[in-house]
């Protein structure tokens, strides 16, 4: 994500114009507080559906990456499981000193 004051997009338009479009959401600041964003135009026949515009703009602000590689094989597994009961029992022996 781009940020820009006012002054510079108006001196630049076009050169913000084009990030947006290619994907790279521009926001506008006046004095630092940001009083716009330029996005490009959702496109209506091919429209992701939302879970992926939202994956697309985490990625976009740099909230998520996106895997480097394919994951082979079956998931990791978690290790040994723990029945309910002794978790919570060894839970209250360690809080018992408090």
């Amino acid at each position: 994500m781009v940020d820009v004051g006012i002054k510079a997009l108006k001196n630049d338009l076009s050169r913000y114009v084009r990030e947006a479009a290619a994907g790279r959401p521009v926001r506008v600041t006046d004095r630092g507080r940001v009083v716009a964003e330029l996005v490009p135009p959702r496109a209506r026949a091919n429209e992701k559906p939302d879970a992926e515009q939202e994956w697309d703009a985490m990625i976009a602000e740099g909230i998520v990456r996106p895997a480097t590689r394919r994951l082979t094989g079956p998931p990791p597994r978690a290790g040994k499981l723990v029945p309910f009961e002794d978790l919570m029992r060894d839970l209250e022996e360690s809080r018992g000193d408090r």
